[in-house]
Parts: C-alpha cells; structure tokens; sequence
C-alpha cells in the first residue's frame, strides 16, 4: 500500500475505506492507538490491590504512533500509518503533544515507583494520581483523533499533576 503522496480522501484513503477500518476520514488517525495508553492505566489502577503490578507498570514503554501500530495485530494497520502520514498536521501535531504529555506522566509515575525503598507504599498515591491524570490525557487524545482541538485548558493540566506527584515524594 504503498503511496508518495497520501491525500486523505483519494484511492488507499477514501473516506469510505477509512471508515471501514475505524480510522477518522478527516483527521486520519485511529483510536486504535490509544489501546496502549490504556494498558497502563489499567496496570496503575491495577496497582493498590496487586502490587505485584508494578513490574509490568515499570516495563511499560512508550510507543510512537507507527511503532505502536508496526507492532499490533490492527488489521488495517497499514492504512493506519498510510492515513498517519496523510494526516493534516494540526490534528497530528497536537495528538503528538497530548502523547508527550501522557509518557511523560507514566515515565514520572515509574520514576516515583522504582525510587520509593517499597513501591507498594506509594502504588495507591501513584495510582489515583498518574490514572486519572492519564485518562484525561487520553480523552484530549481522543477528541482530537475525532476532530476537536482543545484551547488551552490542558496546556497547564499535566504541570498541576506532576506538582502533586512530586509532593507526595519530598
């Protein structure tokens, strides 16, 4: 499937194509996508109850959008880097942005999990703090997947979040 020059709405990118394989026709990207922000939410709120868990949180990794994809069993995954690349840059910019905010919350979050002597005596404040932060995130990630483009009222939402994991550790 291979295109020089994607444009969403022509040949491989037909809008009836991409409908067909859950990927927005206008913005050209995939919730699919947001399974692996997901995963790791569930490992957090997983955390208080099985601390066990944190193993798996400190193994998360992030994953860019065609490496994610690359790597999943999606079966138009493809046309998912295909409608990627072809994406108007404003939607795949600011989804990028929400991306860097979402791994750098998790890779804080596993900072906070491997300097505590036992992980099991912050998973909870870990937990309630990084998950719902993250789900936040995730839904900004998806409103624009979706076509909507917050204004600045998640410009500053990860700072806030960030100042309240770093208290909790000083």
């Amino acid at each position: 499937m291979e295109c020089t020059n994607p444009v969403l709405g022509d040949g491989p990118l037909a809008a009836d194509k991409l409908e067909n394989a859950n990927i927005n026709p206008v913005t050209g990207l995939a919730t699919d996508y947001l399974n692996h922000f997901n995963e790791v939410v569930m490992l957090l709120e997983m955390l208080p109850a099985m601390p066990e868990c944190a193993e798996d949180v400190l193994a998360w990794q992030p994953a860019k959008y065609e490496e994610h994809f690359e790597n999943s069993s999606f079966s138009e995954k493809q046309l998912a880097i295909l409608a990627y690349r072809a994406a108007p840059p404003r939607f795949r910019n600011h989804l990028e942005k929400q991306v860097r905010k979402i791994n750098e919350t998790v890779l804080d979050a596993q900072t906070a999990l491997r300097a505590a002597p036992d992980p099991s005596a912050v998973a909870g404040a870990v937990s309630d703090r990084t998950s719902s932060q993250i789900k936040s995130l995730i839904s900004i990630a998806s409103g624009v997947i979706h076509g909507h483009i917050t204004s600045g009222a998640d410009v500053h939402e990860g700072e806030a979040a960030q100042a309240e994991i770093d208290a909790l550790f000083a």
